[in-house]
């Protein structure tokens, strides 16, 4: 049994997507519509417990604007998100938001041992590929052997469909991978489908529950900037590379 395959969360994960591009587009969408609707950065951290934007609307509408009415509400709430996601994608035409330290070199580092890559979230595809291709360009979306995203599954996470959906069009056995996650919510969905995990935490998850983490860190480090290790094995390691992630998968995968 030996690593085979990375496959990588988006949103917290490879960049600090929900803060800085996510939050500012839902909130410039709710301008737009003329609604005096405003999402603070520690509401948002409220929210994120909900995956998927139109679900997180629909929550939002709920439980802080329970006066709110509308004849067709999914079709407003998809309105809403639609516009949302078109900012959103404007955004990451305009730079907002950089990879996450270690993201760029590790992608290279596994290309080059011959790792497989794959997405496995819940964002729409448009927001995955606004990413990757505003950060490393277009023909970077080819790296990735399978991009599962938005409601390619019936049920996003904490379900584990997506990570289900990802190994299946890979054809590849769970113990041959490793899982990169932010949150409480996506470790549960990549441990139902049999994944260990690897945490890097964010502002909006360093309090999260990782209980089957094999390690969790502030992020993958950088040879000049290590990484700072939450919990985990001691390690002479400084930032995560494909040696040390092959030693992880043979202690814990």
């Amino acid at each position: 049994m030996s690593l085979e395959a990375l496959i990588f969360d988006v949103d917290g994960t490879l960049a600090n997507t929900e803060r800085d591009g996510h939050l500012v587009a839902f909130n410039l969408a709710f301008e737009e519509l003329g609604l005096d609707w405003v999402w603070s950065n520690e509401l948002y951290h409220e929210l994120l417990d909900v995956t998927g934007g139109q679900l997180r609307i629909k929550h939002y509408l709920k439980n802080h604007k329970p006066e709110f009415t509308h004849d067709d509400l999914d079709n407003f709430v998809a309105s809403i998100h639609k516009l949302k996601t078109k900012i959103y994608v404007r955004l990451m035409a305009e730079g907002a938001v950089p990879l996450r330290p270690g993201v760029e070199r590790l992608f290279a580092e596994a290309r080059e041992a011959g790792l497989r890559l794959a997405i496995a979230t819940t964002t729409t595809p448009a927001n995955v590929d606004a990413l990757i291709a505003n950060t490393l360009g277009r023909e970077a979306l080819d790296w990735f052997e399978v991009i599962g995203a938005g409601d390619v599954v019936p049920n996003l996470k904490p379900a584990g469909d997506i990570y289900h959906y990802v190994l299946e069009k890979m054809n590849i056995d769970p113990k041959n991978c490793i899982a990169f996650e932010d949150s409480h919510n996506g470790i549960v969905s990549a441990t139902d489908a049999h994944l260990k995990t690897l945490i890097t935490v964010n502002e909006y998850t360093n309090s999260h529950q990782f209980d089957e983490a094999i390690v969790i860190l502030n992020n993958l480090g950088e040879p000049n900037k290590p990484f700072t290790m939450i919990e985990g094995d001691a390690t002479d390691a400084t930032f995560v590379n494909v040696d040390y992630l092959r030693g992880l998968h043979a202690k814990h995968c």
